[in-house]
């Protein structure tokens, strides 16, 4: 099978990874793909945000599967187009990815299905949001959202009335965020555990996948700005059985059911970011995509092949599908360029890739690197690299993601120390008691 891979990320390089391990792939592609992917794919030099060129790429190279795996592209409507060229394609449509693109459709399909989530308000006039925020009997804190994709920054939590008001500002009068921001959410802000859940579909059938919990603070202990992850853990400690049924049911069937019935059903990931909260399991969003670093400890787990899973999905053959998962848990270090999730540097070359690469069960995910004219590795990205390590329990894993990031080296490069430490904590009291 010949198989195209859109994006260039780590979670793109697992997926490139997982893919290239199937007996069934004879030809996998990257667009534009990393360092990382060249060592196992052929990269083709085309941006993941270029809809029209990849659209062109695909009907000339007849790809029997493309896997999309950022947002950006689904949002404009590539799985569509490709669809319309009956290319099976790993992705949601555009009225679908909706569920991610545009945070109010997503609330208020959330309130039309009843499914569990912050309460909220809506504001496209700066003058009422600010009259609002600024109320003395609005109660804080609160969370302001911009409406569309803003690259993961549109959210902001805002302890008093005037970071509410400002933030508000800045998005309704189009300063920050573009038109992304033109329409703005507020929400309360959900107190409890945050997790993350995966299932795949097909339009009909839906698979619920293993479980896993990431870390979006950039500092030790939660502190520091939020980032689009700094690492990542699988199994998640937190979400048992009783509590997976439970969003099962209030959440993911609802989600899937109220999609069909307003014509857009769902084929491909949908993960759902939700809170543990004493009332049950709340949604805090939607995304139409594999979370990353999430991705990176998702694949390596599954005892079986990822291909025939994506495809499965793309072709409405999910009912056909068994999963199974392997009893190893897996750790995922995310390894930054100084100063992310700030202004950072470029071109800083990474050591010791091979070394941390040959230790037992660890496999490094490139995410901001590229390759320069003497074929070195250098950082190109704020996220750089991600350091995953399957062990056969959550202490193990960790201790071996730790050990192999210990082995890389550039210049400024900064990681958290704590990935895992509270679930490896939990689980050992769970033990004891």
């Amino acid at each position: 099978m010949k198989v195209l891979v859109i994006g260039g990320g780590g979670r793109e390089h697992a997926l490139v990874w997982a893919l290239g391990r199937s007996p069934r792939v004879h030809t996998l592609r990257c667009a534009p793909g990393n360092a990382g992917t060249a060592a196992m794919a052929e990269n083709v030099a085309i941006s993941a945000d270029d809809v029209d060129s990849l659209v062109d790429h695909a009907a000339a190279e007849r790809y029997d599967l493309v896997v999309v795996g950022p947002e950006g592209p689904l949002v404009a409507g590539l799985a569509d187009r490709l669809q319309d060229l009956h290319i099976p394609v790993f992705g949601p449509s555009a009225a679908a990815s909706r569920m991610e693109g545009s945070k109010v459709f997503s609330k208020e399909f959330m309130a039309r299905h009843r499914i569990p989530t912050a309460a909220f308000k809506v504001f496209r006039d700066e003058a009422e949001a600010r009259e609002y925020l600024l109320a003395a009997d609005t109660a804080y804190p609160l969370v302001v959202k911009a409406d569309g994709l803003a690259a993961g920054k549109g959210v902001i939590l805002a302890d008093t009335p005037e970071q509410a008001a400002e933030a508000a500002s800045g998005m309704l009068a189009g300063r920050d965020f573009g038109e992304a921001g033109r329409v703005v959410v507020v929400e309360e802000m959900l107190r409890g555990i945050e997790a993350s859940f995966f299932v795949l579909a097909d339009g009909d059938n839906v698979v619920e996948l293993a479980t896993c919990q990431d870390y979006k603070r950039a500092l030790d202990g939660d502190q520091g700005l939020n980032t689009g992850g700094m690492g990542t853990y699988s199994p998640s400690a937190f979400l048992d059985e009783a509590t997976r049924q439970t969003i099962v049911e209030t959440v993911v069937n609802p989600t899937i059911n109220g999609l069909q019935a307003e014509g857009c059903a769902y084929r491909g990931v949908l993960f759902i970011g939700v809170m543990l909260t004493d009332e049950g399991p709340k949604v805090l969003e939607y995304n139409c995509r594999f979370g990353d670093p999430e991705t990176q400890v998702l694949l390596p787990r599954l005892d079986g092949d990822w291909f025939d899973l994506l495809m499965a999905s793309a072709t409405g053959n999910l009912n056909k599908v068994r999963l199974s998962w392997l009893d190893q848990a897996a750790v995922c270090v995310v390894m930054a360029a100084g100063g992310y999730p700030g202004s950072y540097g470029k071109g800083e070359k990474i050591t010791g890739l091979e070394k941390a690469g040959a230790q037992d069960g660890v496999v490094v995910f490139h995410a901001g690197t590229s390759l320069d004219e003497n074929g070195a590795v250098r950082t190109s990205g704020g996220r750089v690299l991600g350091v995953t390590a399957l062990g056969d329990d959550l202490p193990d894993a960790r201790e071996k993601a730790y050990a192999a990031s210990a082995a890389i080296t550039w210049s400024g490069e900064q990681h958290r120390t704590d990935i895992a430490a509270d679930a490896a904590a939990t689980l050992e009291r769970t033990h004891e008691s």
